[in-house]
């Protein structure tokens, strides 16, 4: 149970580095996420090849997957933009206004009623995010963008569910990214032309931090938490995701100094978000939701 705990927390640390790489490599977000998604999908096929791991999926699911990791590379574009028009710390921040997306969406999707409790924790999020954008109006451009990745972001895990019940996560993981680069793929022509940059290919630098980007947090992560799920509940694994955006604005604190341009007004945003979180964990704890 203890090495579970610490397999997750790694996961959940590796996650939070991502934001820390979007500023550390120069590519633009577009480039970025394309390069991640080739590397990360082609490892992927790599291993299970070499693990003999089985492949098949119904032609109806196949189409659905790449649709869903259409949307999960958007995502990431629009993370990633986020931190170059503003900063780690600041996109991170917006990445935690997931929560009141999925409490407007899911119950459409799903068709289940909304929960009041986890919108009103999501409006909470919100406040957060709107107290940080009026007293630092100079990251709203970032902001926006984040706000747009949050509502990116909502959407596919909500979208996974049912196909989860009936295809293995690994082979969902393998067909969306796969689906993500071949989608990315296609917009990036339109992509450079409105957003150009001076090189298509990265240097030495970049290189190694996609490496790790698509290796560490995407690959090995993604196992660390299966691994993990072995041994704890799910419930436990999605409420120690939570820590994803706090992790990553510690090491921006950590690694850039964020913490000198960044007033008052964000830490009492920051708090809110907090709040929020905590609010939610005590909430499914007492409910044992999740708990196995």
């Amino acid at each position: 149970m203890k090495k579970a705990f610490i397999q997750l927390h790694a996961a959940v640390l590796l996650a939070g580095l991502t934001g820390v790489l979007g500023r550390l490599i120069s590519l633009n977000a577009g480039l970025l996420v394309w390069y991640r998604l080739l590397i990360t999908a082609a490892s992927l096929w790599l291993l299970a090849l070499l693990r003999r791991q089985s492949v098949r999926i119904d032609r109806r699911d196949l189409w659905r997957i790449f649709g869903i990791g259409g949307i999960a590379a958007l995502h990431w574009v629009a993370f990633y933009a986020s931190i170059k028009y503003s900063n780690v710390s600041v996109g991170l921040v917006c990445f935690s206004a997931i929560g009141f997306f999925t409490a407007l969406i899911e119950p459409l999707v799903l068709r289940h009623r909304v929960d009041v409790v986890e919108l009103l924790l999501g409006l909470l999020v919100i406040a957060g995010i709107f107290f940080i954008f009026q007293v630092d109006p100079h990251y709203k451009t970032g902001i926006l963008i984040g706000l747009v990745s949050a509502l990116l972001g909502s959407l596919f895990p909500v979208l996974n569910k049912r196909i989860l019940q009936r295809v293995p996560a690994e082979t969902v993981t393998l067909y969306e990214l796969s689906g993500g680069f071949l989608g990315l793929t296609l917009l990036m022509p339109l992509y450079l032309y409105l957003f150009p940059f001076d090189s298509l290919v990265p240097g030495w630098r970049d290189w190694g931090w996609l490496l790790v980007l698509s290796w560490a947090c995407t690959v090995l992560a993604f196992n660390l938490s299966m691994s993990a799920l072995q041994r704890i509940s799910a419930f436990t694994v999605n409420l120690s995701y939570n820590l994803e955006p706090v992790y990553g604005i510690l090491l921006a604190f950590l690694l850039f100094r964020e913490d000198k341009y960044l007033n008052q007004g964000f830490y009492v945003g920051f708090l809110l978000i907090l709040l929020s979180i905590v609010l939610q964990t005590v909430r499914l704890w007492r409910r044992g939701v999740g708990v196995e």
